[in-house]
């Protein structure tokens, strides 16, 4: 290639480009973000490198569902449901398993929970079907449970989401809350501190 052309050869390291992308498809990661992780990556000895890898891959083959409150775990229940100690009568409805997180770490909360892995949202194409609703209206169906905390985030997929299983659950005498708005609108529960989670959980309403 001659001296004054003005194109050149991009420099690519296939394996560190692929390492780049993958990194650069998790959330909230920009490209040079996923730069400084692959190269830290890089950096690291071999030994933490193949356990790192090693901790991926484990979690994906044992994390599988709670059979009952869908939440992660590595046994058949969680250690949620299996704690004997929790109000089995309440039960809050999250949407993620990071909103369950974010409940334990108010300490206040001991009811049980119940995790929809979704919100329903026609834009997207997800329904009731494609969520955890059926294992809900089961477990209700069950006749200990009082009453459903809707815990979903206050947006628009949130707010239609509640008030959709509000309208299946109402009916059969349960009592169905919603959290208290200190959680400020379009906001994900997983980002608000613990005071602002306790308060909203103590001042729910009536649905």
């Amino acid at each position: 290639m001659c001296r004054g052309c003005s194109k050149h050869m991009e420099y690519h390291v296939l394996p560190l480009t692929r390492l780049i992308e993958h990194f650069e498809r998790l959330p909230g990661i920009g490209k040079k973000s996923a730069q400084r992780l692959a190269f830290y990556v890089l950096n690291l000895p071999k030994e933490k490198a193949l356990d790192f890898a090693n901790c991926i891959v484990e979690a994906q083959e044992k994390i599988k569902h709670c059979k009952v409150c869908q939440n992660l775990t590595d046994n058949e229940l969680c250690p949620i449901c299996q704690d004997a100690s929790r109000d089995e009568n309440v039960v809050c409805v999250v949407e993620d398993p990071r909103d369950v997180l974010a409940f334990e770490r108010t300490k206040e909360y001991n009811g049980l929970y119940h995790v929809l892995h979704g919100l329903i949202s026609p834009m997207d194409g997800i329904g009731p079907d494609q969520l955890y609703v059926k294992e809900l209206l089961q477990r209700i169906g069950q006749g200990k449970i009082k009453e459903v905390i809707m815990a979903t985030n206050p947006t628009v997929e949130g707010e239609a989401t509640a008030m959709y299983l509000s309208r299946l659950i109402k009916p059969l005498g349960i009592r169905v809350t919603r959290l208290a708005y200190g959680i400020p609108v379009g906001s994900n529960l997983e980002y608000a501190d613990e005071v602002t989670l306790y308060r909203a959980l103590e001042g729910r309403s009536e649905l």
